[in-house]
């Protein structure tokens, strides 16, 4: 993650944040869900007498509750997050061309795009993007933007026509 702290503060934000991590975690040590809830809960959420800080891989601010049903939410819907995935992206772009946190954020923010509406989806795509900011300096937020609103027309549609 760069040097920004997207989330600190900011206890909501700190969950998805640590859920992305999570999830990367999870697919790249090919361990389960509840295991990788399991260790952040112990050693990566919130602060500590080291006052370690997201560059050292620590979410000091986080909503423990949140962080752990956004992670299950995504893991539990894995297939049907990857399909909505692979019907947003590029043909020749498939998801397992993704950089693989690029991957967590997105199965994230669809895992939360999918949910009822709370929070909105606007709220969603504008926290995911500030994350996307944090981890990447390259495209990968405009590329992030443009997947996320794409799910949002198909899980949220009736949000897009309320007034603003």
């Amino acid at each position: 993650m760069s040097g920004r702290k997207v989330g600190a503060g900011r206890p909501r934000t700190g969950a998805r944040v640590a859920a992305v991590q999570a999830l990367f975690q999870s697919e790249q040590a090919g361990e389960s869900p509840e295991t990788v809830i399991d260790q952040f809960i112990r050693h990566r959420l919130g602060p500590n007498d080291r006052e370690e800080s997201f560059g050292e891989g620590r979410v000091p601010d986080a909503d423990v509750r949140l962080f752990a049903r956004l992670v299950r939410g995504a893991a539990g819907n894995i297939e049907a997050i990857d399909a909505a995935l692979a019907g947003v992206l590029a043909k020749d772009w498939p998801l397992e061309k993704l950089d693989p946190v690029l991957r967590a954020l997105l199965r994230a923010a669809c895992a939360e795009l999918m949910a009822p509406h709370d929070p909105p989806m606007r709220v969603v795509i504008n926290e995911y993007l500030d994350i996307a900011h944090g981890f990447f300096v390259g495209d990968e937020p405009k590329f992030a933007n443009g997947v996320l609103e794409a799910l949002a027309r198909r899980f949220r549609a009736d949000e897009f026509a309320r007034p603003g």
